[in-house]
């Protein structure tokens, strides 16, 4: 008899429950998150469980993790595509578990990729320094808008940076003063971090050799390049290019019935941080590519801009795409045709 789990998953605990094939429910309980809890509870289940079903909560990691390596067949469910009846009266974490349980039963279970345990924590890493820099931009901009503000000149690149403290010729207010130097310590320290990040980052991915090839497109820096090779993983996972792209949230989401426009769809559905990684490489590969430029144009005079910038990030898309499935270099010419 086949047996399919599905866990509701929370902050403090989770909800198991296992069905059969005839959606009879042999088991249900809230347990709490504790790893050794759940494995006792699925022990007298293991044989005959065909797979376990956990939300892609911000918190699955660790139970993921640890149900796989007990060798049980986990699956990740991508929450967003995963969709009940709208007229129920009633619902909890009960009948949310058994619906995944359900689903998977029933072979129609919307998943997602689980990024390898061994590789999630570069990726991760990377992430925090995306954080990290957008921290640091706020500090800046706030010095910067302070100089404009009160003394109606540009601050310089080493204040900016947070090497020059205090005291500053062109300021006589010590509160303004204050107000400045407030930042500097905080902008010196996430500088630091920073730099300590990609140290690390560049010591985890300069044996690669897709990390390099990425490098070939016009606007792709080790940065962006960082980017979109931890934040791709296995691209043997996405069945064609145009799923890759869609990932990168570069496709249209638009709902069409009877050749007309009934909405759109969920355009947010996918990876933010290669969507933004080929947004800022479309910006530089216009500035230095002539083939990119002459396709911006062109699209900007049929629609407009914003358009014809982000089908060039679709464009660069679908050349990483055959740059890391293939292990080529960017050619030009096959991307932009006359």
């Amino acid at each position: 008899m086949k047996l399919y789990c599905g866990i509701d998953l929370h902050s403090n605990n989770h909800w198991l429950t296992i069905i059969d094939e005839a959606d009879r429910r042999l088991f249900e309980r809230r347990v709490p998150n504790d790893m050794a809890v759940t494995l006792r509870e699925l022990e007298p289940y293991r044989g005959a469980l065909e797979s376990i079903a956990i939300e892609s909560t911000y918190n699955w990691y660790w139970l993921a993790d640890g149900l796989m390596e007990a060798g049980y067949p986990v699956k990740l469910v991508n929450t967003s595509a995963v969709k009940k009846y709208e007229g129920l009266k009633h619902a909890d974490d009960r009948h949310d578990a058994f619906h995944l349980a359900h689903l998977s039963r029933l072979g129609i279970l919307p998943t997602g990729s689980i990024y390898p345990k061994k590789e999630r924590g570069v990726r991760d890493l990377l992430r925090q320094r995306s954080r990290l820099v957008q921290q640091r931009t706020a500090h800046v901009l706030n010095v910067k808008s302070t100089y404009a503000r009160q003394l109606n000149i540009k601050a310089e690149k080493r204040i900016l940076n947070g090497e020059q403290a205090a005291p500053w010729p062109e300021v006589s207010d010590p509160h303004i003063a204050m107000a400045i130097d407030v930042h500097r310590p905080i902008i010196v320290a996430i500088n630091t971090q920073i730099d300590r990040v990609e140290r690390e980052i560049r010591l985890q991915t300069k044996e690669n050799a897709r990390f390099a090839l990425l490098q070939s497109v016009p606007g792709i820096g080790p940065i962006l390049a960082w980017h979109i090779l931890l934040e791709t993983g296995e691209i043997a996972r996405f069945a064609d290019v145009g799923h890759f792209t869609s990932y990168c949230r570069l496709v249209p989401g638009v709902k069409i019935s009877n050749g007309k426009k009934k909405g759109e769809g969920n355009t947010k559905n996918g990876n933010p941080y290669l969507a933004w990684a080929f947004h800022e490489a479309s910006h530089t590969a216009v500035r230095h590519l002539p083939q990119a430029k002459r396709y911006y144009e062109r699209k900007s005079r049929q629609r407009n801009r914003p358009v014809a910038m982000k089908a060039i990030s679709h464009k660069l898309a679908r050349a990483c795409y055959f740059i890391l499935r293939d292990g080529v270099k960017f050619d030009p010419d096959k991307l932009f045709t006359p």
